[in-house]
């Protein structure tokens, strides 16, 4: 039988503060050209937390709003308000910043997290009150140390330091003297992914009501690495992550794949657990330090607030049949193979037409699809365009092309079997999963009967290969209390009843 969905997490943690000092874009920019006005202006486009919770895309990413709602708001979002919006959601939460970094703080394992304490003096206490927060992690929380070491650790010892409203608050050092894969540039951004991820799975769990007992392997797959010189990837966030959760029976490995990397995992999930080699799996990611503020420049240049302040992370958790929650069908897997191609139509050719041609299946047999659910907040002004758009109109003109659609239905078809984009440009992030809680919602409410999660990603990022990169599954309304009809204990003394009479009446007989 099918692996099923159990349920999945969404979080997201407000770190304006990283956009300033971390995010890719602002870094360079302070390297090759530190008197420029967009460094001069970025303060000042920064959102508060207030107008971050307040953001139509991140409560709907939380989970306090489902994306046909979203739909219905008149675009552009960022100048709207989402009236009765909350810190906590039906899937995650938004968490503030200074927070945020007590969590990093408890889940360092090695004292690279510094912190001043008068700064955890005056934030325990709210970190502590978190419903989800365990006694076990605040327990974790460090007294911290003076201001002026943390300062001294900044100036003088090539440390990252971490700041609250332009403030310096502490500072993660590096684990190494001249390991480049140990330097504080990438602990910080590994000690980040790893918060998220770890924040992620305690709201699986509560999401899912499962026992943390009950998981026994984990797989990360964030677009982070950590290693030292000697094996710079060699992981190990899925397991990192799940001390921290307090996920005692679970071991696991990270799974990469550029921003395809999601949906690689969940197949992988949904395989180990059909396969009978584990019966509860976590697939999860944290969030990407380098992406905040990517399209900043554009942004700020066209009056905008910067939109890229979120680091986000999410959580699936994948399960044996249990005849109720929604199946992932292992049989239709879209691949976008060596030999696909990078040609658009090629590319969902692989990921869309070619796995539900192989079992009898048309595009208009999916009721929604999730390819790259990026906001188009952020990449319009960008010049991106509407990214989720654009992949429904060309899966849409395969339709018509392969004479599954007339073409008078073009127009119809986004909204119809379509989605309009609400999450962070984080990279993996978009790519198909942030409707997956929804999903399961949906197919369990009868609203719709299944749902084509489409990753893909790009492997030339690496300067390894010019390849694209894609895989796809659909997750189905649940077809195991059919499977286990004929096969109850019940049903089986009735059937052994019933021979044994037979073959007794036919002795009588002779």
């Amino acid at each position: 039988m099918n692996s099923v969905i159990k349920g999945a997490s969404y979080v997201l943690a407000h770190t304006p503060q990283m956009v300033v000092y971390n995010g890719t874009t602002q870094t360079t920019e302070r390297v090759v050209n530190p008197e420029s006005e967009y460094l001069k202006e970025l303060n000042s486009h920064l959102r508060s937390y207030e107008e971050c919770v307040n953001y139509w895309p991140n409560q709907v990413y939380i989970g306090n709003a489902h994306p046909d709602e979203l739909a219905e708001v008149e675009f552009p979002y960022y100048d709207k308000v989402k009236e009765g919006a909350e810190r906590f959601g039906k899937y995650g939460e938004i968490m503030p910043e200074n927070e945020f970094l007590l969590l990093v703080q408890t889940c360092d394992m090695f004292e690279v997290v510094k912190l001043d304490k008068e700064f955890v003096a005056a934030t325990k206490e709210a970190f502590a009150a978190n419903p989800i927060i365990t006694e076990d992690i605040v327990e974790k929380i460090e007294e911290g140390v003076e201001l002026s070491e943390v300062e001294h650790l900044v100036n003088d010892e090539h440390a990252e330091g971490l700041y609250i409203d332009g403030k310096l608050v502490g500072c993660i050092k590096r684990a190494h003297d001249i390991d480049v894969n140990l330097s504080a540039h990438v602990m910080h951004e590994n000690m980040m992914s790893k918060a998220t991820s770890v924040l992620a799975l305690l709201y699986a769990v509560r999401n899912t009501g499962i026992d943390k007992s009950e998981i026994e392997y984990v797989i990360d797959c964030a677009e982070e690495a950590c290693g030292d010189m000697n094996q710079r990837g060699g992981g190990n966030f899925a397991k990192a992550a799940a001390e921290v959760a307090g996920l005692v029976n679970a071991t696991g490995s990270d799974s990469r794949g550029f921003c395809a990397g999601p949906s690689h995992a969940l197949i992988e999930a949904a395989a180990l657990v059909k396969s009978g080699a584990y019966k509860c799996v976590a697939v999860t990611a944290g969030g990407c330090t380098a992406k905040l503020g990517m399209n900043g420049k554009d942004h700020v240049k066209k009056g905008l607030p910067i939109l890229e302040d979120c680091l986000a992370g999410f959580c699936v958790i994948i399960c044996e049949n249990d005849g109720e929650s929604p199946e992932i069908n292992l049989d239709i897997l879209g691949r976008h193979t060596v030999g696909t191609g990078s040609a658009p139509q090629n590319v969902i050719g692989s990921l869309v037409a070619t796995p539900l041609e192989k079992v009898g299946l048309k595009i208009t047999d999916i009721d929604k699809y999730s390819p790259e659910m990026q906001n188009p907040d952020i990449t319009k002004p960008a010049g991106a365009g509407d990214v989720p758009l654009a992949n429904y109109k060309m899966i849409a003109a395969l339709a018509v092309k392969k004479g599954e659609l007339d073409r008078k239905e073009l127009p119809a078809f986004a909204a119809k079997h379509g989605l309009t984009g609400w999450a962070p440009t984080q990279g993996h992030i978009p790519s198909g999963v942030p409707y997956i809680g929804f999903a399961v919602e949906d197919i369990k409410a009868g609203k719709i009967k299944n749902a084509m999660i489409v990753g893909k990603g790009s492997l030339f990022l690496g300067r390894m290969t010019n390849l694209f990169d894609g895989v796809s599954f659909v997750i189905q309304a649940n077809t195991g209390a059919e499977d286990n009809a004929g096969v109850s204990e019940e049903e089986v003394k009735g059937l052994i009843a019933k021979a044994m009479k037979d073959f007794a009446e036919t002795l009588m007989a002779e």
